[in-house]
């Protein structure tokens, strides 16, 4: 008999997104059933559900969506030995191969072979999913840290991480302004402030977005609400120490315009990530007379290696980082399919949890 479990399932891009019974999963020979006990609703999942996303057009309807996840382990297939049933895991949304160049050469985030819940398979918006390449990719949860603060670790914080630390290179003495304020440009914020960081700059459209990153730890804040990009340009310039531009520029909300005035708004010999997946169909004007003039890096972003994992989950064990700072709300697995239906009008302030699959609490 086939054991069925609940979830959230679109069968159109942008249409309903419905709780529905489907089949239980089971262990790939590598990999693991996980009972999913938090996930975050994010961003880029919306992304998938609108088919802006090519991995989740070319898996075809219908889909579930959902990839900053945490559970527990309940199945193991044959081929895994590292992780076993039982396990409390963290679970990166990349989950890399290990035997294609990039993985051989330590770049596991440019994997040639990527598996993503969510995206090139169906995702955590469900009570059960099923991961392959446990063994290399799964992380245990340490003592301490919830499944809600796991969970966010998994695609926001992580991917914050790469773009500011790794990618991005901030020293503390440097100054950053965060270009978009939802969930990734808040955690940006927190990365920065988690170095030492000074001077860090937050610009987005929503006056509630701009006071939640003054709580966080901006020390400027750029109102672009309705604002030409040239004055934009000019406020950000005036927050600098010397007006002359920003050392480290991070693109975290996938407009044409913010990626334009992140690169604007770069110092010379400066730095600009570009993390924040991009929107609508105009692409970003790149001036790339300004970016050989000024001699000034672009840099791309994307995802988090799962080697990085355990050292970040030791900060949250160690009080010394806290992801559940930026959850808003823990609801049930139809809401967060509503609250995803909902980007449509904005990103919400703060990250949504579902971490209810039965209307009750797993946590």
């Amino acid at each position: 008999m086939t054991m069925s479990m609940k979830a959230a399932v679109y069968r159109s891009f942008g249409g309903l997104i419905c709780i529905e019974n489907v089949s239980m999963p089971t262990a790939p020979s590598d990999g693991v059933v996980v009972q999913v006990m938090a996930t975050g609703v994010c961003r880029s999942d919306w992304h998938g559900w609108k088919g802006h996303d090519g991995d989740v057009i070319k898996h075809g309807l219908p889909f579930v969506p959902g990839h900053e996840l945490s559970g527990i382990v309940i199945e193991v297939g044959e081929e895994t030995s590292y992780v076993k049933v039982g396990d409390h895991v963290a679970v990166p949304f990349i989950l890399s191969c290990g035997s294609c160049r990039s993985c051989a050469a330590n770049q596991p985030t440019v994997c040639h072979d990527q598996n993503q819940p969510g995206f090139t398979q169906w995702g955590s918006f469900a009570e059960y999913v099923a991961l392959p390449r446990a063994d290399r990719n799964l992380c245990r949860i340490p003592s301490g840290v919830s499944f809600v603060q796991a969970a966010a670790l998994g695609c926001r914080f992580t991917t914050a991480y790469r773009a500011v630390i790794q990618q991005g290179r901030l020293k503390s003495n440097e100054t950053i302004a965060i270009f978009g304020c939802g969930g990734l440009g808040l955690s940006c914020i927190m990365m920065a402030v988690s170095i030492g960081a000074t001077n860090i700059l937050a610009i987005d459209i929503s006056q509630n977005a701009l006071e939640k990153a003054k709580q966080l730890g901006a020390t400027h804040v750029v109102h672009a609400n309705g604002e030409d990009n040239q004055i934009i340009r000019q406020k950000v310039m005036d927050c600098t120490p010397h007006g002359d531009g920003v050392d480290l520029t991070v693109e975290a909300a996938g407009f044409p315009s913010s990626c334009e005035n992140a690169i604007w708004c770069t110092r010379r010999a400066g730095r600009m990530v570009q993390v924040g997946l991009p929107i609508g169909s105009r692409p970003p004007e790149v001036p790339m007379g300004v970016v050989a003039g000024r001699e000034l890096e672009i840099i791309g972003s994307h995802g988090f290696a799962a080697v990085d994992l355990p050292p970040l989950l030791q900060l949250v064990a160690d009080g010394k980082l806290d992801p559940s700072i930026v959850v808003e709300k823990c609801v049930t697995l139809e809401e967060g399919a509503n609250a995803l239906e909902n980007m449509d009008n904005g990103s919400p302030l703060g990250m949504t949890v579902v971490t209810m699959f039965d209307n009750k609490s797993r946590l």
